[in-house]
């Protein structure tokens, strides 16, 4: 039977496979982002919370005593990758790429907190401090992206009109 210590070291490293797949998807979507000044600033500023988020679960982890886990890392990153290589074949990344990571920050916020939950049960105080900090930093980005849809949506469909305009002349 699985105890409490163990199913949050277990989630603590799924967490942290999580960030590294944001990372790289975050990274993938700055290097791409065009004409979208505000989007392109918020996604660079959460990228840096992201670089944080993993290493504040890897100092989680190894206060408990735990590691990281080298192959849900990896599978995440491989999810990362293929997410970010559909995105080059889409006229309207941007518009994609605003949604995956609206969606994601759900998925995340979520995350954190059952793990917050979870270290509240297993008696680990620091680790559901922690993760209830990331949990607000993460729902920070989700609302903002909710926020700032309407421009971007705005400005990506002026941006296409304006295309469409110059190609019928």
């Amino acid at each position: 039977m699985t105890t409490a210590n163990e199913r949050l070291d277990q989630w603590l490293r799924d967490a942290h496979a999580m960030e590294e797949q944001a990372e790289q998807m975050l990274s993938a979507l700055a290097e791409r982002i065009e004409n979208y000044p505000e989007l392109e600033a918020r996604v660079e500023r959460h990228l840096e919370e992201t670089r944080t988020h993993a290493q504040r679960v890897k100092s989680c982890l190894e206060r408990r005593g735990a590691s990281t886990s080298t192959l849900k890392v990896a599978a995440g990153k491989i999810m990362a990758t293929m997410q970010a290589a559909t995105g080059l074949f889409a006229s309207d990344e941007i518009i994609k790429g605003t949604l995956a990571s609206y969606t994601f920050e759900h998925m995340e916020i979520m995350s954190y907190r059952l793990l917050a939950q979870a270290a509240e049960a297993a008696g680990d105080g620091e680790t559901a401090r922690v993760c209830t900090e990331i949990m607000d930093e993460e729902r920070a980005m989700a609302d903002w992206l909710f926020e700032n849809s309407p421009d971007v949506t705005g400005q990506y469909l002026a941006r296409e009109a304006e295309n469409s305009d110059e190609a019928k002349r």
